[in-house]
């Protein structure tokens, strides 16, 4: 191993590495104790490398010498973890297919893969992502096995390492294949809190790669698909940030694909928003209420929220509240539904709620807005309807016309 060494990094008398190089008057570096024991045990007077004759034996520590021998001790010393890393994944990358302990080795793989970019760039590499995939997609064919579940939730928890990498379209290629999409629409029905936040992580990276969901969710597996991403939005017990990520993922989808809308509503979205929507947090009420706005650009939508008894009322509640980004959005949601489906029972319940009162209120702001505007729409639509109850306004019709 001592050839191994850089030539300038050895002692000339030992040929081994410097541990403690010295420099002598020569101008020659040897380590320590070898010149001491040259200078002071065999009482030489002379430079061993030169043979100079020497009168001053003084010694001088070369620190620049001994950091540079530091610094490549190190480096090789990486070096070799790298090497032995390497090894390591091509062996379980190998057996992968082959052993059956593949949940055990798919966690020493993601071990591995969690050391940093550089192991996760040599992973994708070594063919890594298609082996991952081969195991995921296997799920349905397999559905009733436990095993082939689970290994399929650690090789999704690895592929979800290795998204962090910035160059990651060709992982996403691969994700997007629709075995393994079915697959992972499995995972969040069946999966466990990590494997589903993992599963959610990976389709929402599809929906900022613009994935075409139409083919997906109306032909194969809409229904479960929504299915499952509101029984996460319903249950923070699960994971908060899975929920969060869950409601985030349903706008991806909803605002790009409107086909999808339909199943969503199929799926019984609008009945759980409705519900779930008077206890929100501030944080996820304005998802929910844009949610439910997409749903309602759709007439199975409006149908779906005028038909629940606390629609108007919940959205009613959010008016003037919490932000002008969700008055704004209720306002949209309530143009919708006084545009298409306005009958007596809708108009009598706004009245009821108090929705009328706070788009009045709405009426007195002095800039004019989009959200303003739809006001007048709406009391230009109904006005005459409302205009018979005695807390309406009297000089209500007045105020329409100088609008």
């Amino acid at each position: 191993m001592a050839m191994d060494y850089p030539v300038d990094f050895r002692c000339p008398i030992s040929m081994e590495l410097m541990q403690d190089p010295v420099t002598i008057s020569t101008g020659v570096t040897y380590e320590r104790k070898n010149i001491e024991k040259w200078f002071f045990s065999y009482k030489k007077k002379t430079c061993p490398t030169t043979m100079q004759s020497i009168n001053n034996f003084e010694i001088t520590p070369n620190h620049t010498l001994k950091r540079l021998i530091l610094s490549w001790q190190n480096e090789e010393a990486a070096r070799s973890r790298d090497s032995l890393k390497h090894d390591e994944l091509v062996s379980l990358l190998a057996a992968m297919e082959s052993t059956p302990f593949k949940v055990s080795s798919l966690k020493n793989l993601r071990a591995i893969i969690e050391l940093g970019h550089e192991v996760m760039d040599d992973f994708i590499k070594c063919g890594g992502v298609d082996i991952l995939v081969q195991i995921i997609a296997q799920i349905p064919a397999e559905s009733l096995d436990f095993a082939a579940f689970r290994a399929c939730e650690e090789a999704l928890g690895t592929l979800h390492l290795c998204l962090s990498l910035p160059d990651h379209e060709k992982i996403i290629q691969f994700l997007s294949m629709p075995e393994s999409m079915k697959s992972f629409a499995m995972i969040l029905q069946r999966g466990s809190a990590e494997a589903r936040f993992h599963a959610l992580a990976i389709f929402r990276k599809l929906a900022q790669a613009d994935y075409n969901w139409d083919k997906f969710v109306i032909q194969d597996e809409g229904i479960e698909l929504f299915g499952s991403l509101l029984e996460i939005v319903s249950d923070d017990q699960i994971c908060s940030k899975a929920s969060a990520s869950a409601l985030e993922l349903l706008i991806d989808i909803l605002g790009t694909s409107k086909r999808s809308r339909l199943k969503a509503v199929e799926a019984g979205a609008v009945c759980i928003l409705i519900e779930l929507l008077p206890d929100s947090k501030p944080s996820k009420c304005e998802k929910m209420l844009l949610l439910l706005k997409l749903l309602c650009e759709c007439a199975e939508g409006r149908q779906a929220f005028v038909e629940h008894g606390l629609g108007i009322a919940a959205i009613s509640k959010k008016l003037l509240h919490v932000s002008s980004a969700n008055t704004k959005i209720t306002v949209k949601i309530l143009w919708l539904i006084c545009s298409y489906h306005p009958s007596e029972r809708v108009l009598e319940e706004m009245l009821i709620v108090g929705s009328i009162n706070k788009l009045l209120a709405l009426l007195h702001v002095s800039n004019r807005s989009s959200t303003k505007e739809k006001v007048v729409k709406i009391f230009k639509l109904h006005g005459n309807f409302w205009r018979q109850y005695p807390c309406f306004s009297c000089d209500f019709k007045d105020y329409l016309e100088s609008c």
